[in-house]
């Protein structure tokens, strides 16, 4: 279901806010509206990886689904593939000239697994990194500095 209906929203052209609400069923319940946890999480996150795997690397939807992937290995307690899918979206991310948000957003996963992994000192290193990132694109008074 999850499939067809992010299909349709982008075979037309419906707005990112409806697009949004169509990919968060990959990893919520349409009928509760609660996360999804544990094997179911990261079941649905690899059916997504999978569903959109053969489209271009520059393609906005496969950069969408390792984003799922990497946050729904991380839930399901898989953190070591978590990490790799987090390393490798930053990559892509640098490779296609996103914006410098889209960098700091991987990279705030990836410092947020080195932490709960226990890799303090590289958790901390990228944690500076996206903070004067954060600091020097938002300012001190922006919520996600």
């Amino acid at each position: 279901q999850a499939k067809l209906l992010c299909d349709e929203a982008e075979e037309n052209n419906l707005d990112n806010k409806v697009l949004d609400e169509r990919w968060r069923r990959w990893d919520t319940c349409s009928l509760c509206e609660q996360d999804y946890h544990g094997v179911v999480r990261g079941a649905l996150a690899w059916a997504c990886w999978k569903t959109y795997l053969g489209r271009p690397e520059t393609n906005q939807v496969r950069n969408m689904t390792m984003s799922i992937l990497g946050n729904g290995l991380f839930k399901a307690g898989h953190l070591e593939d978590a990490l790799s899918v987090y390393e490798s979206r930053l990559s892509l991310v640098r490779r296609n000239g996103k914006s410098e948000v889209a960098i700091l957003v991987a990279q705030s996963n990836i410092s947020s697994t080195y932490e709960v992994l226990g890799r303090y000192d590289e958790a901390v290193l990228i944690k500076r990194d996206v903070y004067f990132g954060r600091l020097r694109l938002g300012g001190e008074e922006h919520e996600e500095t």
